[in-house]
Parts: structure tokens; C-alpha cells; sequence
């Protein structure tokens, strides 16, 4: 019996060795994880987690007129929901943010799917999309005024649109609307859609789409079916860009509606500038509450971790 015992110990020994020897692989690793992520997590806390922990602190602040009262209240709060012109902005930031996510997705899987499977030489595709980077060259000012001489009452647009006899008279709605404002908006931020999705169906293989076709797919069914599935981690990324951006903004709300229209970020820059900076840091946290939950909602649909992982 004690020969066994010795037996199976020495037959144990060497796999009691490897498990150890795994478990400290192991754990050398996870420290080496957090020290290669250490400095940007150091770099989060000081520029982003301190910024956001005293603006959180100041929105619950007293204030009379430009003096700030140091005092725990929630009147910042409560008067930020009670007030039904900030309840319109809000509106009006999500709608903005919802419709330019909307076109911006058509419009950059589209021109995606073009890209990477129309195109034919990698030569080209790396050409044209070097060339939809190219309005980025100028400053999204520039780009965004640029269309003010375009759509405007006697603009190029109108002029050729009553030169072809299509109109009779100048089209009001093309300028200082909310149509200009989305133009705009989807002019600024396609790029940000495309290039994630770009990425995504880049990654595709091309044997995929020849056998769904040989199965008897069309190509709706193969685009819905497999070009789809395989590039949502594109569609999520992109869509947290754009949305953020359009959250984020207000100056092109403010130049291309003519003040017409308004945005929680260009409300929230004029308590700022008027010196009230308690109901402004709670306009900031509430936006950034809004953001983190849309943000938290794309993440929940797609693993992005995951499928950049594969």
C-alpha cells in the first residue's frame, strides 16, 4: 500500500509542478496587464474622473448671481426638469442625434460595401478612401459655413433648382432650419461612420458572400444576412462617434438654424457665460448621464471587445 501511495505521489508531482508554474504565468501576466494599462488609467482619473467629480461636486451648489455658495441643494436639479424650455432642448439634441445617426449609418454602410466589395485593387480602395478624408483637411468651420452660400435663398442650389424650372421661387427651408442643421451635421460626421465600418467588412471574407450566392441568396438577403452580422462592431463604433459628437455640439445648431434652434450644450454655454456655473455643471452631468446610457445601450447590443478580439 505504501509502494502505491509513492507511486501515484511521484505520478502527481510533475502535474502539481505545471499548475504552479501556469498559475504564476498566470499571474505575472495580469500584472503586466495592469501596468502596461496603468498610465492610462492614471491619465483617465487626472484630466477626466477629477474634472467630472468637481463639476458634479458644483451642480449642487448654491449660487446669487456671480457668486458661488458652497452648500448642499438640489434645487439645480429640480429646476433643470421642472423647466419645460430645457426638456425642448433635450428633445431637440436627441432628435438631432437619432436623424444624423440615421443617415450617416445609410450612408456610410453604403459607401463601405461599395468600397470593399465593388472596388476592385487594393490601390483604389486605399484611393478613394483617401479621398473621402479629403474635406477633412480644411476646418469643420470652413466645411460647415460652405453650405451657407449654397443653400441660401439666392444660393447656387435654389438658383438652379428655379433655372430648370423645377421651382418658381426660392425653397426658405434649405437655410436656418432644422434641415440645415442636419446637412450639416452629416456632412461633418459621415467619415466617422465609415471608416469603423470600412474596417469591419474589410475583415470579411469574400468566400462568405460566393457561397450564400450559391445557395440561392440574393443580394439583399446576403447583405442582411451576412455583410450585416459580421459588420456591427463597425455600426456600434461608428454610432457611438457620431452620437456623441451631435450630444457634444452647438455650434453648428446655433450657426446653420440662425437661432432658430437650440441645444443643451449651447443652453448650458450661456449659464457659463451669465456666471452660473451650479445649474450648468447639472446640465453637464445630466448630458453626460444621456450620453454614458446611449453609450451603455450600443455596448450592450454588440460586444465590441469581443468581436475585436477574433
Amino acid at each position: 500500500m505504501a509502494m502505491t501511495e509513492q507511486a501515484v505521489d511521484a505520478l502527481l508531482a510533475p502535474t502539481a509542478v505545471r499548475d504552479a508554474e501556469a498559475a504564476a504565468i498566470d499571474s505575472g501576466a495580469e500584472r503586466a496587464s495592469w501596468l502596461q494599462i496603468s498610465p492610462l488609467v492614471l491619465v483617465l482619473l487626472l484630466f477626466f474622473g477629477l474634472p467630472m467629480l468637481v463639476v458634479l461636486a458644483v451642480s449642487f451648489f448654491d449660487f446669487e448671481r456671480t457668486d458661488i455658495i458652497p452648500t448642499f441643494i438640489l434645487d439645480n436639479y429640480i429646476d433643470l426638469f421642472r423647466s419645460e424650455v430645457t426638456l425642448r432642448l433635450y428633445a431637440s439634441s436627441l432628435k438631432f442625434a437619432a436623424i444624423v445617426w440615421l443617415v450617416t449609418l445609410v450612408l456610410g454602410f453604403n459607401i463601405a460595401y461599395f468600397l470593399v466589395f465593388h472596388v476592385r485593387g487594393v490601390l483604389v480602395q486605399i484611393g478613394l478612401f483617401l479621398l473621402c478624408t479629403v474635406p477633412f483637411l480644411t476646418s469643420n468651420i470652413i466645411r460647415m459655413i460652405s453650405w451657407i452660400p449654397f443653400l441660401g435663398r439666392n444660393g447656387i442650389f435654389n438658383q438652379a433648382l428655379m433655372g430648370a424650372g423645377i421651382t418658381s421661387r426660392p425653397l426658405e427651408f434649405l437655410l436656418f432650419s432644422d434641415f440645415a442643421v442636419v446637412v450639416a451635421y452629416v456632412h461633418l460626421f459621415t467619415l466617422f461612420m465609415v471608416v469603423p465600418i470600412f474596417n469591419s467588412m474589410a475583415r470579411i471574407d469574400k468566400s462568405l458572400l460566393e457561397a450564400a450566392r450559391d445557395a440561392g441568396a440574393g443580394r439583399f438577403r446576403v447583405v442582411y444576412e451576412v455583410v450585416l452580422p459580421l459588420s456591427k462592431t463597425g455600426i456600434a463604433l461608428g454610432s457611438i462617434f457620431v452620437i456623441t459628437l451631435v450630444m457634444g455640439d452647438s455650434f453648428v445648431v446655433r450657426t446653420m438654424s440662425g437661432g432658430q434652434s437650440a441645444s443643451v450644450v449651447s443652453a448650458l454655454q450661456n449659464e457659463v457665460a451669465a456666471l452660473q456655473y451650479p445649474p450648468a455643471a447639472a446640465s453637464a452631468v445630466i448630458m453626460v448621464i444621456i450620453v454614458t446610457l446611449m453609450v451603455a445601450g450600443i455596448l450592450r447590443l454588440v460586444d465590441v471587445r469581443k468581436e475585436l478580439a477574433r
